[in-house]
């Protein structure tokens, strides 16, 4: 096992949801709470960032550099375990800034992170310029890939099967966002290992399937070498629904707003405009259209993004007044 720092609190736990079951009248429902992974509010990039931030100080790293949109979870999480180690991070952030900062782009400032916006098509060009620009003045800086999603990142996930194989809990599907592909690489690498037998479903947040697919594929055999296995994964290996793109990547509509509101009313659990809400969107539609056989037990996995209900972009919609 490739080694990690530990600052996620794991095992995160594995809970019932019977009061949305009963709601959907759909099969038994439960959800894993990587929103409780404990740095900056939680969220699946704390299991990427134990590997990501290994091999930073194994470097040498003074300075980590990522990227992601205004209200990105991998850029909080990435910024506060920069904080936790004394190290200095630069994001580059897609999207205008808000005025006054809120929800993630808040947190971002709170942690003490050097912010450098660009536009979508020119964040690899930035990410690059800055890199050689902090070599320039003499710092080592540690670039961590979008979302943490690399061969290094996907271990995060990898491990985490291998704490739900331990759990008393044997999905027979498990539910969840997929967008930079790197935890559901580390999942399906994970399941091979620890010989689970359900299905692996990610609802694609921002990408067509096929192409979703085909980059997973990849991570996942890259991940499983990195490790010593000769395993292989394809496309037709990987599970993808992009069936619920909506508006587009953060454009939160009915089905997002929905999911949010019927999570928080039945269970007390809050999922996020961009993520959790689109992906319990499709889980909430799947169910209806009854996807699911009815004696199945379907495993939401909760990857977090909290913080970004606080951004006031989306408040009126939720609230029902925009």
């Amino acid at each position: 096992m490739k080694p990690r720092l530990k600052i996620a609190h794991l095992p995160t736990p594995v809970e019932t949801l019977p009061r949305l079951t009963a709601e959907l009248n759909g099969p038994h429902l439960m959800t894993k709470r990587d929103d409780q992974t404990g740095l900056a509010f939680g969220g699946n990039k704390t299991r990427k960032l134990e590997y990501l931030l290994y091999a930073a100080q194994a470097a040498g790293a003074d300075t980590l550099i990522t990227a992601g949109a205004v209200q990105s979870n991998h850029c909080r999480q990435t910024v506060a375990a920069a904080a936790r180690l004394g190290l200095n991070c630069t994001l580059i952030v897609v999207g205008d800034p808000p005025s006054p900062p809120d929800g993630n782009h808040f947190l971002f400032h709170l942690f003490g992170a050097e912010l450098v916006f660009a536009e979508r098509d020119a964040v690899q060009a930035k990410l690059v310029e800055i890199d050689q620009s902090l070599c320039a003045a003499g710092k080592r800086p540690y670039l961590i890939p979008y979302g943490g999603s690399n061969p290094t990142g996907a271990l995060g996930y990898m491990k985490a099967m291998l704490e739900l194989a331990k759990q008393d809990a044997a999905p027979d599907w498990i539910v969840f966002p997929s967008s930079s592909g790197g935890t559901q690489a580390g999942m399906l690498v994970g399941a091979r290992l620890s010989g689970f037998q359900g299905k692996i479903l990610g609802i694609s947040v921002d990408e067509p399937g096929e192409r979703l697919k085909a980059r997973v594929a990849e991570l996942a055999s890259e991940t499983a070498r990195l490790i010593g296995q000769t395993d292989t994964f394809t496309a037709r290996d990987v599970l993808v629904n992009d069936e619920y793109l909506g508006g587009g990547y953060a454009v939160m509509g009915a089905a997002e707003v929905e999911a949010i509101r019927l999570f928080a009313e039945c269970e007390g659990l809050l999922l996020d405009p961009v993520y959790t809400g689109r992906a319990g969107a499709g889980l909430i539609d799947l169910v209806r259209k009854g996807f699911f056989k009815p004696d199945e037990t379907v495993l939401f996995w909760h990857t977090g993004g909290g913080p970004a209900l606080f951004a006031s972009k989306y408040q009126g919609q939720l609230l029902g007044y925009a």
